[in-house]
């Protein structure tokens, strides 16, 4: 990305800093099929005790990490419960349904997080056939935080209520955490206490934390001895892995307490924003780094607004008929008010 673009595409475009890249060119490693890779050993028990788990599992990626937890907690055939907009539903490629052959029952919310009484009725869905005609529910997915939701938080007595509700069916709870320490910053409450409602979780390492590589998996032991083997088989095994996993454990030492200046930045953004006529927020206060926004009022679509940005030196994306912006340890105040000012100038000449 050159220097003189503000990127707000999203969170994944941060750059490892140049003492995270020396962290990773000093990394003790090892062979991490083998689970001898000191390194990535030393991330996996970070994470578990910063969950609250049992253990904890290395992957390259999220999206593989949702992709085993689904073939983990499932069998085929089962419906997986989550919301409409999730990204394990929405932005994996159909992995689920290609890898582990569920059906997905969805819960169209407004933000994101849906209620115990939303999830009662998804599950009156499932079952308004009865066994064996019809499809067990298997597992139930949530978000935290909500990416298309617009960086949405679940508060923790929702996730109290809906974590309830799965038990009382016998249904395990699987979180994608992908921005869970977002959710941290922003709420104050520690990460553990949101992973308690889960039975299990991850935490993505390429987003706000700025690592290059890397998602790390916690859960029980007898869930990962499981998910380790699907790991394995969808090609998630890998070598001297230690060497990513210390630019993760990098930015567990240094890039945790510096979220909230993003988040901080996002609402510098949005307070911007909505002082431009003919612009439209999703939300008037982001709650994390996370602003979605049109330009409906300036006669622009989605793709023409994202146009003229780039040609201003700006980059967002187009979700869904808004644009999203997404503050990360790349973007600095000046960055937001260039921002601002190339919306500014667009709507000027509109």
């Amino acid at each position: 990305m050159p220097d003189d673009v503000v990127s707000l595409f999203s969170d994944t475009g941060t750059r490892p800093t140049a003492a995270m890249r020396a962290a990773m060119a000093a990394a003790d490693v090892g062979d991490e099929q083998e689970g001898q890779d000191p390194t990535v050993n030393r991330l996996q028990e970070r994470v578990a005790s910063l969950l609250g788990k049992e253990a904890a599992l290395w992957f390259p990626s999220g999206t593989m990490c949702n992709l085993v937890a689904v073939k983990a907690h499932t069998q085929p055939g089962d419906v997986v419960v989550a919301e409409a907009r999730a990204h394990v539903v929405r932005a994996e490629s159909g992995g689920a349904a290609l890898a582990s052959g569920v059906l997905v029952e969805p819960i169209r919310t407004e933000r994101g997080i849906f209620t115990a009484e939303e999830l009662a009725a998804a599950f009156a869905r499932i079952n308004t056939v009865p066994a064996p005609w019809g499809a067990p529910a298997g597992l139930v997915c949530v978000e935290q935080t909500h990416n298309l939701g617009g960086g949405s938080v679940w508060p923790l007595d929702a996730l109290d209520a809906v974590a309830a509700g799965a038990a009382r069916h016998g249904v395990p709870v699987h979180m994608d955490g992908a921005r869970l320490l977002n959710a941290s910053a922003a709420s104050g409450v520690p990460a553990a206490a949101f992973a308690a409602r889960a039975d299990s979780v991850w935490l993505d390492f390429t987003k706000g934390l700025g690592a290059p590589i890397g998602a790390v998996m916690a859960g029980s032991r007898e869930f990962l001895a499981r998910a380790r083997r699907y790991k394995q088989l969808f090609g998630g095994g890998m070598r001297q892995a230690g060497i990513a996993a210390a630019g993760c454990l990098h930015a567990l030492d240094h890039h945790v307490e510096r979220l909230a200046a993003d988040h901080e930045l996002a609402r510098r953004l949005a307070r911007g924003l909505a002082q431009i006529d003919g612009i439209r927020l999703g939300t008037p206060v982001p709650e994390t780094n996370i602003v979605f926004f049109d330009a409906g009022g300036l006669g622009l679509d989605t793709a023409a607004m994202a146009a003229r940005l780039a040609g201003s030196g700006v980059r967002v994306s187009a979700v869904g008929g808004w644009l999203r912006a997404v503050t990360h340890l790349d973007v600095s105040e000046a960055g937001i008010d260039r921002v601002l000012s190339a919306v500014r100038d667009i709507a000027r000449s509109c």
